[in-house]
């Protein structure tokens, strides 16, 4: 579904991400693992257009990622950051229809949409005429994964959604997305920089360093394979099991 061939990246003098391939797999979970500055959140930039790779290019299904085709392979992707990148003058559910409504979509069919969504979520109705400063971080995360799935793209992408929410919601919400992910079968890519999140959704992981690719496969790979004494000591430090109950 989603194709990196050769692409690279250079800011001046820094190389953020040498020659690299990837493909990740429809309906599956790849997620991008790796220290601040490894090059993760540049693929994923990549992959949604905001930068342009200096070489090799992105393929989104069959079609390779253009200036001139950028915008309407965005529609096929839904984009999620930390605390949902909402506007702040804008109500919850403004934020949510905001592009339906720029593509005027039919008005019934996009309350409807949201409506859906919110179950989905389990957002009460009340919450969806809030602006984003009277909602907890949690609730912002979930008004921006609906504003993520509103128009039912086919690819997910996710640049470290849960990392500024408290243990608890950060918790609750990787359930409710493992759900989500499972229900919906999108294709999902996901940056993390934690490994037990990585183990919790992850269908394949891929490891990152310095704008390079070491290692990708499934963590029993990483665990019982490690490519690297640098994979096997991340894994130690970060004391990675395998993926049990979650009671």
């Amino acid at each position: 579904m989603i194709t990196l061939e050769r692409v690279a990246k250079t800011y001046a003098a820094h190389t953020a991400l040498s020659p690299t391939t990837l493909a990740m797999e429809q309906g599956k979970t790849t997620v991008l693992i790796g220290p601040s500055g490894c090059g993760k959140s540049t693929v994923l930039r990549m992959i949604v257009g905001l930068i342009r790779p200096d070489a090799g290019r992105v393929v989104i299904g069959d079609e390779a990622l253009r200036a001139d085709n950028v915008e309407r392979l965005r529609h096929r992707i839904g984009y999620v950051i930390q605390e949902g990148g909402l506007f702040p003058h804008l109500s919850a559910e403004d934020n949510v229809a905001l592009l339906a409504r720029f593509l005027k979509r039919d008005p019934g069919w996009i309350a409807g949409r949201t409506q859906a969504l919110a179950d989905l979520m389990r957002i009460p109705a009340a919450l969806l005429a809030r602006f984003p400063r009277d909602l907890s971080g949690g609730q912002r995360q979930r008004i921006g994964i609906m504003r993520a799935l509103m128009l039912d793209p086919p690819v997910l992408l996710f640049d470290e959604p849960l990392s500024a929410l408290d243990p608890i919601t950060r918790f609750e919400l990787q359930d409710e997305l493992k759900r989500i992910f499972e229900g919906l079968a999108k294709t999902v890519v996901l940056v993390t920089h934690d490994m037990n999140e990585a183990a919790h959704f992850g269908d394949v992981i891929v490891m990152m360093r310095d704008g390079q690719v070491v290692q990708q496969g499934t963590l029993r790979d990483l665990l019982d394979r490690p490519a690297s004494p640098y994979i096997r000591d991340f894994m130690r430090a970060q004391r990675v099991g395998l993926p049990g109950p979650r009671g």
